[in-house]
């Protein structure tokens, strides 16, 4: 299949299949000052509480809005934020944070021990399940000896916990987070129509560097084919993640930069339905795909290869040798078929979110790969809130083409989702010798041992083909030529406020 022909299919499939609009129109927004609008491929969630975000597309946007006692930079260092310093025991077992003076609150009020107090209890909070923070079930008390003094006591070693602590602190006398959104970021919120736009406007009293640009218009571009129209037209200003194919048909306004977005996408399955439930089937469909072919139907190449669940920013966790776990073998996966009892292969669905083009057109190309094995894989594209509800939240789906990034460059932020017990194993992986072994790793506080058991935990996420794994992706981003200052972080996130207008 040529990449022309499949860029086409791919436009007719999405023309036909979405039905929200795209992010068409002049631009909004009333507030005076700079400005620049950036077209996003979701609308944040319902919810503006920082603690419940569950999307990447939402959390990389609260990035601006909301911090934590650290931060992190574009290099990947959690720095002190709403903290000034911050010290760790011997035995990892006490953090102590010394509160930052004057970091006021997007309403004006200063941050206080109680605040941070709160927004750790809120998330440790088990009274309705799993805590909101996973880390934070290891906490055995949260002390304020003074008004500048937070000292959080684990019950076990956590040499990781320092990435917890980027978990937002919001004011204890906010009684409607969800709907009100008051942080300490160098953006505020200004106001939010669903499906259409989120604004926010430059914090004057942030204690950090300020913001730039005064007011940053998101708008919500759900339809991939109106991006690059929307982008040449002049609708929007910036864009990121976009397809190799999108960036050639940019005009001369946009400068196209290129990253990685730091994710692993791959065709995850369900292992709680048939035939997934199979290692066998899982290990000849990943038999069944050939990765390289994959990235320059794509992509033309860009992107890196990955054969377990993390990305290469992850630096002395990240094993490449893994990506060669399983080459293209046609005959060795009609063998294993043929072992599992689907001799003459099988059917299935593989959800993708239809606002997402490069997932998309990574699963139009997987179902032609694995048509050569007897596997039929037919694409149903939905909304992205169907896909948070059903296939992440419900887990009701077969398999699903996407990327899943990290919170923190801690392998335990991608890991742990796949501990039998995880609220965030939403392909129900469940292994037993896995969960030891992640155990294991979690409350070690020797680094060589730490770093021997995480690699481990990535050896058996391929070697039982626990996902079709596939790459980390090429990220495009288009920027106007007006605007400069746009940097990639090791992280899925967005930092708005380091752009600038170039005049």
């Amino acid at each position: 299949m040529k990449r022309k022909a499949l860029s086409a299919l791919l436009m007719v499939v999405l023309s036909l299949a979405l039905t929200l609009s795209g992010c068409a129109g002049k631009r909004q927004g009333e507030s005076t000052g700079s400005q620049i609008t950036i077209g996003i491929p979701q609308d944040v969630e319902d919810s503006l509480d920082p603690h419940k975000a569950v999307a990447a597309g939402t959390e990389e946007v609260f990035f601006n809005i909301f911090e934590g006692l650290v931060k992190p930079d574009r290099d990947g260092n959690l720095n002190p934020a709403v903290a000034s310093d911050y010290k760790v025991s011997e035995d990892k077992k006490t953090y102590t944070f010394i509160l930052r003076e004057g970091v006021k609150f997007h309403d004006g009020s200063l941050v206080t021990v109680e605040d941070v107090r709160y927004s750790i209890e809120r998330c440790a909070d088990t009274s309705e399940g799993a805590p909101l923070v996973a880390a934070f079930a290891n906490i055995v008390s949260i002390n304020t000896p003074d008004e500048k003094t937070i000292e959080i006591v684990l019950a076990e070693s956590n040499a990781d916990f320092l990435a917890a602590m980027d978990t937002a602190i919001i004011p204890a006398s906010n009684e409607t987070p969800d709907t009100v959104a008051i942080g300490t970021g160098p953006y505020k919120f200004v106001s939010h129509a669903p499906q259409e736009s989120f604004v926010m406007k430059k914090f004057e009293e942030y204690w950090g560097e300020k913001a730039h640009i005064d007011n940053v218009i998101l708008k919500v571009c759900a339809n991939a084919d109106s991006i690059v129209m929307n982008l040449n037209g002049g609708a929007i200003d910036m864009y990121a993640r976009l397809t190799s194919t999108q960036a050639s048909q940019l005009n001369g306004q946009f400068e196209v930069l290129e990253g990685t977005m730091n994710l692993v996408q791959a065709l995850y399955l369900n292992h709680a339905v048939e035939p997934f439930n199979n290692e066998k089937v899982r290990q000849a469909l990943c038999y069944g795909v050939d990765k390289q072919y994959l990235l320059d139907m794509t992509s033309d190449g860009h992107g890196t290869p990955v054969g377990s669940s993390m990305f290469p920013a992850f630096g002395k966790y990240y094993m490449p040798q893994l990506a060669d776990y399983y080459t293209k073998d046609v005959e060795k996966a009609k063998q294993l078929l043929k072992e599992a009892g689907y001799p003459n292969g099988f059917t299935f669905t593989i959800k993708v979110p239809s606002n997402y083009a490069p997932h998309v057109e990574t699963a139009q190309v997987l179902a032609e790969e694995l048509k050569a094995i007897g596997v039929t894989a037919k694409i149903e594209l939905i909304e992205w809130e169907t896909w948070v509800s059903d296939v992440y939240s419900g887990r009701k789906f077969e398999g699903t083409v996407v990327g899943l990034d990290a919170s923190s460059l801690t392998a335990s932020s991608m890991l742990i989702r796949f501990t039998s017990d995880s609220s965030k194993n939403f392909i129900n992986y469940s292994n037993p010798e896995y969960d030891t072994v992640y155990a294991k790793a979690e409350t070690s506080i020797d680094e060589e041992e730490r770093t021997k058991a995480f690699k481990e935990c990535q050896q058996i996420l391929t070697k039982t083909a626990a996902n079709v794994y596939i790459q980390d992706m090429a990220e495009f981003v288009a920027l106007n030529k007006k605007y400069a200052g746009y940097e990639f972080y090791p992280l899925y996130v967005q930092d708005y406020s380091k752009l600038y207008i170039v005049e």
